[in-house]
């Protein structure tokens, strides 16, 4: 693990997707991180001490989703499908599918296997996984604000985890994707999909792809606002605000009433010609029974707090 410094810092941004903003001081207190993703070498060492079956890997209740054709209702979970050709980026069931059998064991569904993925970020995890694995090891999940500090690594107001070039001097600093999205990945950083964890430069705390590769679950509940449930600090620094409450971060449209967590830095999908999330700033609401292929995890461990 890393040390992460505690401080104030400059958190959200007023440049870029209107949920960052608005760009706000806030505080946390210091902490250590996980230098890299969990990978899948770490998360079959919890699942072999704890029998922990996935979300991804039992069959939903029915009792959740009243209506629904119970010949559908299957272990599975959302993986990455590049169409044939191009497509309106307004519509991501037009490259991602929910694929019967698709699991951590199974990155790409039934068939495929972690061979050669050791290092890499599990995937396919809901936020009961993560939050089960960080229990199991002692640690915790971040909130959106520590996350943020530590993705940060002490540049203030920097676009990138790295500064405000995106390819400094020509070299690819994350594992995100070139060419255009969501048909052809070039791979011209090296990787198309996740990369082994470690593969791209250390952040200024020593934090390894803290944006690109995985997108990664933080604590806090979601809220439509940077500001955290709509409240804003104009006048200090809030220390380590919280997010929405639960019952609010729920998508209105949702007739299921799922609550959401913030999801954090974006992963290797992000490219320039559709949603530019390989930022500390950026942030989106996943909800909390969804297991997808781009989505993974890393813990933090809060010192104890003396008096």
């Amino acid at each position: 693990m890393a040390w992460v410094p505690g401080g104030s810092f400059l958190m959200g941004s007023d440049r870029h997707d209107p949920e960052e903003a608005p760009a706000r001081r806030v505080s946390v207190a210091g902490f250590w991180m996980d230098r890299c993703a969990v990978t899948n070498t770490e998360f079959r060492r919890f699942v072999e001490a704890t029998g922990h079956v996935t979300l991804a890997e039992r069959a939903p209740d029915p009792a959740d989703h009243p209506g629904a054709d119970p010949a559908r209702l299957v272990p599975a979970s959302a993986v990455f499908a590049p169409p044939a050709r191009r497509v309106p980026l307004t519509d991501p069931y037009r490259w991602w599918a929910l694929v019967p059998g698709a699991s951590w064991r199974h990155p790409r569904g039934p068939g495929s296997s972690l061979a050669g993925l050791d290092d890499h970020p599990v995937v396919h995890v809901a936020w009961e996984d993560a939050l089960a694995y960080a229990t199991w090891a002692g640690k915790e999940l971040p909130g959106e604000a520590e996350w943020e500090r530590a993705a940060r690594g002490g540049l203030e107001g920097a676009e990138y985890a790295w500064g405000d070039e995106l390819t400094p001097g020509g070299r690819h600093m994350a594992n995100v994707w070139q060419g255009e999205f969501p048909v052809r990945d070039l791979g011209l950083d090296g990787y198309r999909g996740t990369a082994p964890v470690g593969s791209f430069p250390p952040n200024g705390y020593g934090l390894f792809e803290m944006t690109g590769n995985v997108w990664e679950w933080t604590a806090d509940w979601w809220s439509a606002a940077g500001r955290h449930g709509g409240e804003a600090h104009a006048c200090c620094a809030p220390a380590d605000p919280p997010g929405a409450a639960r019952d609010r971060s729920v998508d209105p449209g949702d007739p299921a009433r799922v609550p959401r967590k913030v999801m954090k830095g974006g992963s290797h999908l992000c490219a320039p010609n559709y949603c530019r999330r390989y930022r500390p700033a950026a942030r989106l609401p996943q909800p909390v029974d969804t297991a997808t292929s781009h989505l993974g995890f890393r813990c933090i461990v809060r010192p104890p707090v003396t008096r």
